[in-house]
């Protein structure tokens, strides 16, 4: 096995921010601190410096992205997490806001078909834009299903309307917001599940899981997540499902480019251990070096929870205690593998979605049992399929992505690595990738470990907390702090949640409640 070494589709800058204060030298910008250089944190950054805000975003890896790392060897290249863009109006948006064109800076492609289902049983279903081709997939399956899945789309379209447009910008910090939405929620059915929404429309098992699955992208149990999630069928149907030319890591880049487009400095390696306070207020960091940087303002693209217990010891927290964090429901982990080989396999899409024997039995292991099954289902990426730079001439990029319980379950995940990942292996030769193990000429693996070690994710959760209805919104983690004045939150860990438009969205939601820096004096 090669081992695959860690190296950046980015090149880090490492000019430290000189003088390091709130207002020193001859920048008399009020100055704001980002930790994190994820998609939220990027986000964050750059709103804040358009806003004119002297930014400092502080990354504790050598590289941006977050769980959208990106790893490379001997020209293949790996996104770690991420891989579709839904919401590329999301981006446009930010972009306009720097002064910059979008699709000047990155180069979308859609995706046709957007994922192919592969059942147990062999059969498949290709997911599209196609509206006319769905509906034949659908008579084929299941004619008498059609009616109820026209339905479906209609009221994946009013989900969309309420729950996107108007709630996903909405900062939930009080119980009255989550109140008024009560009448909403219910008339829209947010308070039944994704699978049973979709289960009212259409009865065969295989469309109940085409149409269901979509909250695992976000760490949710489609058995217990909010209905609202059902807004993405019509995101996919309206925008498509999209891939960034170069990776998700070319977005990233493009990000931290447009970081320092609006005046903001990014330091790598720059781990901050403690969030300063005084009298109850963020006053600046500490890093694990000793420096210190004061600031205004600190907004934070991290784990929450992992924030409460350990950043901020100073703060008798109120509400956010470890025993209310105890109390909280994480998402799921996963098990992925990344591996490059020196044959194509030209009749696997971009994404594969390849099913095991059990759907509902199977989440139930993994998200409340925290057991280890032997069958699984998985997510196969093969961005060689669309991207040539990927990977070199004649040869496949791909990763297998496995949801595996967090470490709540107590899995070993040091033993078990290497024999779950040829279990992987076999499953992928005997359904899509046959005579895969003669081919294999690169590969990484990361398992809950790295989600609890490499990006501090509570439990090792690959989301954060799980998005079920109490756990949304206003039951959230707040994007403005409770605990820490002057202290915000933005990424998968607060509203509206995990997946790129919600992580992006969670900036939005944050630069709404910060005046503008002129406003500042």
């Amino acid at each position: 096995m090669l081992t695959l070494k860690e190296e950046t589709a980015f090149t880090p800058s490492t000019e430290a921010d000189e003088g390091g204060g709130a207002r020193t030298g001859g920048d008399q910008r009020p100055h704001a601190i980002v930790i994190g250089a994820g998609f939220g944190g990027l986000a964050s950054a750059a709103r804040l410096g358009a806003k004119g805000y002297r930014v400092t975003l502080l990354e504790r890896l050598d590289a941006p992205g977050g769980r959208a790392y990106v790893f490379r060897k001997d020209g293949f290249s790996f996104d770690a997490g991420p891989t579709i863009i839904t919401a590329p109006f999301i981006f446009e948006d930010l972009w306009k806001l720097c002064g910059r064109d979008f699709h000047a800076d990155v180069t979308l492609k859609a995706l046709n078909p957007f994922y192919r289902i592969r059942y147990d049983d062999g059969d498949v279903f290709d997911c599209s834009a196609d509206r006319e081709a769905m509906y034949a997939q659908i008579e084929r399956i299941a004619p008498d299903d059609l009616d109820g899945y026209k339905r479906f789309e209609k009221d994946s379209k009013r989900i969309f309307d309420v729950a996107f447009l108007r709630m996903a910008h909405l900062p939930f910090h009080n119980l009255s917001d989550m109140v008024r939405m009560m009448p909403h929620l219910i008339r829209l059915g947010g308070h039944f599940s994704v699978h049973r929404f979709v289960s009212h429309r259409v009865k065969h098992p295989k469309l109940r899981f085409a149409f269901s699955f979509h909250p695992l992208f976000i760490g949710g149990d489609p058995f217990a997540t909010t209905s609202f999630y059902c807004l993405i069928n019509h995101l996919e149907q309206g925008w498509g499902v999209n891939y960034a030319m170069g990776g998700t890591g070319a977005l990233v880049a493009a990000m931290a480019r447009l970081v320092e487009h609006v005046g903001g400095t990014i330091r790598y390696e720059a781990e901050v251990a403690e969030i300063t306070t005084q009298g109850g207020r963020a006053t600046g960091v500490r890093l694990a070096s000793g420096e210190t940087l004061a600031a205004e303002i600190v907004v934070c693209n991290a784990d929450p929870a992992t924030v409460y217990r350990k950043m901020v010891p100073s703060v008798a927290r109120k509400r956010w205690t470890d025993a209310k964090l105890d109390r909280m429901d994480y998402s799921m982990s996963c098990f992925v593998w990344y591996f490059g080989t020196n044959k194509r396999w030209e009749d696997v899409p971009h994404h594969t979605i390849v099913l095991g024997p059990r759907y509902k039995e199977l989440l139930r292991d993994i998200f409340r049992k925290k057991i280890i099954t032997d069958d699984f289902s998985m997510y196969l990426h093969r961005p060689s399929a669309s991207d040539p730079s990927v990977a070199p001439e004649g040869c496949d990029s791909f990763y297998a992505l496995v949801p595996v319980p967090n470490l709540d379950g107590g899995a070993d995940w040091e033993a078990l690595a290497a024999p779950y990942r040829e279990r992987v292996l076999k499953r992928l030769e005997e359904t899509v990738l046959p005579g895969l193990r003669d081919h294999i000429v690169a590969e990484h693996m990361t398992t809950p470990l790295d989600f609890l070690h490499r990006l501090r994710s509570e439990k090792g959760a690959a989301f954060g907390m799980e998005p079920k209805l109490l756990q949304s919104a206003w039951f959230r983690p707040h994007n403005r702090s409770e605990e820490v004045a002057g202290l915000y939150f933005v990424g998968a860990g607060t509203h509206p949640g995990a997946g790129l438009p919600g992580v992006v969205s969670s900036a939005r939601v944050v630069d709404e409640m910060i005046p503008a820096a002129a406003s500042r004096g």
